[in-house]
């Protein structure tokens, strides 16, 4: 028998596309699958949406809680379902028929005594699914560059059980996100397998909690302001201070070393300079490499 897949959503007011996207869930080419749902306090119609659905297929489950924001939600999934592997799934999306079929054969390949990751590609889409573009195809990641910046969308990823036990084992008090936690997971203990093949079309709403997809600038501006105004350092860094209490001993001695560097709050001129000058890269566009740089030069990281 085929190995079970949770399909894991947290949803939010999403009446106006959650049926696209259960849709295209429901018609993946990979049939074991169980859709595990929980909404995060909605005041829509989008749980009795929910609910029409469940009375057509029985492979739904909805939980229903209050409002504790994404990444929580998120995190409580992870401890609802059980399944061999899992995959997080936005709510107004619409994913490729064979998103999960490729990623269940790429996490087969890996030993399952490992976190391990498997994700696709996504192409970029408007609200009313009018294509906008791709996103980048050659993606780059080792475990240095994912302190510092997540290169699997969530709604691409699926994961095996190991990495889910660890999830709920140890679940971070605060992360930059649900799904770069889970990246950090993979990618520094485990596998990551990726395939440049689309499998989400990536619905963007002025909504939405990045600009990816809104052009490179618009990207930039936005981080700008996310990481200066909103607290966005402080949360790398604080995600990485709880990485290195959780895993710090797991890691291999090179790559602690790198986790003492970067998450280290002493400012003194050798680590700020030791931080500016790593020599290896820390993100894959030349323009975000010199934003880092200066951001350690001004010791805010």
């Amino acid at each position: 028998m085929s190995k079970k897949v949770a399909v894991i959503m947290s949803t939010y007011n999403g009446e106006r596309f959650i049926r696209e996207q259960l849709d295209s869930i429901i018609n993946q080419t990979y049939k074991n699958i169980e859709i595990v749902i929980r909404d995060d306090g909605s005041s829509d119609n989008t749980v009795s949406i929910i609910k029409e659905y469940q009375k057509k297929y029985n492979n739904i489950k909805l939980y229903e809680g209050e409002n504790i924001g994404f990444i929580n939600s998120f995190f409580k999934l992870l401890m609802l379902a059980e399944s061999d592997y899992y995959s997080y799934a936005d709510q107004d999306d619409v994913w490729m028929e064979n998103k999960i079929e490729l990623a269940v054969n790429s996490l087969e390949e890996l030993d399952p005594s490992t976190p391990n990751l498997a994700f696709g590609n996504s192409d970029y889409y408007d609200e009313n699914m009018k294509f906008i573009g791709h996103s980048e195809k050659n993606k780059k990641f080792s475990f240095t560059k994912a302190l510092f910046a997540c290169v699997s969308q969530g709604m691409t990823m699926t994961v095996n059980r190991k990495t889910r036990d660890m999830i709920i084992e140890s679940t971070p008090k605060s992360c930059f996100f649900h799904d770069w936690w889970t990246y950090l997971l993979c990618v520094g203990m485990g596998h990551v397998v990726y395939n440049n093949e689309t499998t989400v079309k990536y619905r963007r709403r002025k909504e939405n909690a990045t600009s990816e997809g809104q052009g490179y600038f618009r990207l930039i501006a936005w981080r700008i302001k996310h990481l200066l105004q909103d607290d966005g350092l402080r949360d790398i860094k604080q995600q990485m201070k709880n990485y290195k209490e959780f895993y710090d001993f797991r890691l291999s001695p090179e790559d602690r070393k790198v986790l003492d560097l970067f998450a280290s709050d002493t400012f003194t001129a050798g680590i700020l300079l030791r931080k500016m000058f790593y020599p290896k890269r820390l993100r894959n566009k030349i323009l975000d490499e010199i934003m880092l740089r200066l951001v350690f030069l001004l010791g805010v990281l």
